[in-house]
């Protein structure tokens, strides 16, 4: 049998021993797991990274929009804007309060269109949400004149950009609000966590009074996600160096038995908020964020280097990128040079061949790329479209790219040889 080390786009990639040790450590430590420290020191780290003024710890990014969406006082009739080619976990937020998802199509940054999002306005749009996806900024010049000409809040879905920035100015720091995310394989992870970001200042005081009412995770939930930077690395990535057989039915069988948590639940792909969420971050999970946020600035370079690797060695002859010249800052939107840095949390490659066919050959090479952004306008691709109220054939552009898209690591624990083994793949060598 082969034992070639295992690489993955999205199991835990962040993940570096001091974060095991870390959270072997906490195990022991059951008097933190709650309550503690950490939660008022992850807050204030990102008060003045941001540089802002309220921010708001939750168990997820999911649990922090819920926050935003009820502080504005979302409801029945209401409709909410956001993108296809979206989680689940941006949309049930909206459908738990009862207000409407509303699905604008994509541009060529695999952000919200514009042009489109202004098209799909009515007399019932409250809001609009602005995922950066990947990493990459949207056209916020246009989108802010866009909300504020028709006086809609404007909420940035940053679960895919902590560290990028749009004219300077930090993604997360734009809106009226924003929520990030520490899930597993976001930016930086505490395995579950998400902050919501309040720059309206409107907003505050209810989202304070949400935060303050609802409860801690169960001791047991918090242990599921404690346990899982070790189980992970050392446990079900050996089991996919042996067989990738093998690793997939020890994760499934670790999910099974509760041992770990998944990062969707099965009633989220069908439209529901489990009742994990909301729920306040809990302390343990707020130190494991710290540790992994004290690295953040590490972590993006990184991520910048490999996809300028990719960018560079990637033959386009069958693979176009939706980012170009990921080295530069530049993008120009009309006559405007607009100053846009990303992170690229992963680095998509879209091709016309066929991509099932192109991850299973990846497979054979121990390359695990399917991260779960792809084959559907509403992510992970088993979601249950019509509970979402997505309309088959609303977003062309965000249903062909589904299909044609292949999102490639970048995360610290891809090194330039491990990039080049997944080049080789991808140039047929």
């Amino acid at each position: 049998m082969c034992f070639t080390k295992p690489i993955f786009t999205s199991l835990s990639p962040n993940t570096g021993k001091d974060d095991i040790l870390l959270s072997l450590k906490l195990i022991f430590q059951p008097w933190k797991w709650k309550k503690g420290n950490g939660i008022k020191e992850i807050e204030k780290e990102f008060k003045d990274y941001l540089g802002v003024n309220n921010v708001f710890t939750f168990n997820s990014g999911r649990s922090s929009l819920l926050a935003i969406l009820d502080a504005l006082g979302m409801g029945e009739g209401d409709e909410v804007l956001l993108q296809g080619f979206t989680c689940n976990a941006a949309v049930n937020p909206i459908l738990k309060l009862g207000a409407k998802p509303v699905f604008v199509d994509i541009d060529d940054t695999l952000n919200i269109d514009p042009v489109v999002l202004k098209k799909k306005l009515t007399s019932r749009s409250k809001a609009v949400i602005v995922q950066h996806t990947f990493g990459w900024p949207a056209k916020m010049e246009e989108i802010l004149e866009i909300t504020k000409e028709n006086n809609l809040f404007l909420i940035e879905d940053c679960a895919h950009s902590l560290g990028a920035e749009w004219r300077g100015r930090l993604c997360g720091t734009l809106g009226d609000a924003a929520f990030f995310s520490l899930g597993r394989d976001k930016v930086i992870s505490s395995v579950f966590g998400g902050l919501a970001i309040v720059n309206n200042a409107k907003l505050v005081d209810k989202i304070k009074s949400f935060q303050e009412k609802i409860e801690y995770p169960s001791s047991f939930w918090i242990f599921q996600q404690l346990l899982h930077p070790f189980v992970t690395n050392y446990i079900v990535m050996p089991a996919y160096a042996l067989s990738a057989i093998m690793g997939k039915f020890l994760l499934s069988g670790l999910h099974l038995f509760s041992i770990l948590s998944k990062a969707v639940y099965k009633k989220e792909k069908e439209g529901e908020l489990v009742e994990q969420f909301p729920k306040k971050l809990p302390n343990a999970l707020a130190i494991l964020g710290l540790n992994q946020f004290r690295k953040l600035e590490r972590f993006n370079e990184h991520r910048r280097e490999i996809a300028g690797f990719y960018q560079k060695n990637i033959q386009k002859e069958y693979f176009v990128t939706p980012f170009d010249k990921p080295s530069t800052k530049a993008m120009v939107l009309g006559k405007e040079k607009v100053i846009v840095e990303p992170v690229f949390m992963r680095y998509p490659i879209l091709t016309t061949d066929n991509t099932d066919y192109i991850l299973k050959q990846a497979r054979k090479r121990k390359i695990f790329l399917d991260d779960g952004w792809r084959k559907s306008p509403i992510v992970p691709p088993d979601t249950d479209l019509g509970k979402m109220n997505y309309q088959s054939g609303s977003c062309p552009r965000a249903e062909r790219i589904a299909e044609s898209i292949i999102n490639l690591p970048t995360h610290i624990n891809i090194s330039q040889k491990e990039a080049q083994k997944i080049i080789d793949l991808i140039n047929g060598k």
